[in-house]
């Protein structure tokens, strides 16, 4: 069985470490996290700022909430 989800990015990191922070205290909270673009940000120097950052996302159906929690913890939040 497959499980589909849309994702929405909530945030967009231009480190490694803080998109990982980020994706670790959105599990905490209990929701399913997506780290996007690490692997390329990692392996080509300056594609995370051409990209425009590692994206940190969450299902659809949640993204309101965890911008909400990301903004209580003093991230900005797209």
């Amino acid at each position: 069985r497959t499980l589909v989800m849309d994702l929405r990015t909530v945030f967009r990191a231009f480190t490694s470490a803080e998109a990982q922070l980020v994706r670790s205290q959105l599990e905490a909270a209990g929701f399913i996290v997506f780290v996007a673009d690490e692997t390329s940000a990692l392996s080509m120097e300056g594609y995370v700022l051409g990209a425009g950052g590692i994206r940190v996302q969450v299902p659809d159906d949640r993204e309101a909430e965890a911008k909400a929690l990301l903004k209580s913890c003093g991230y900005p939040v797209e």
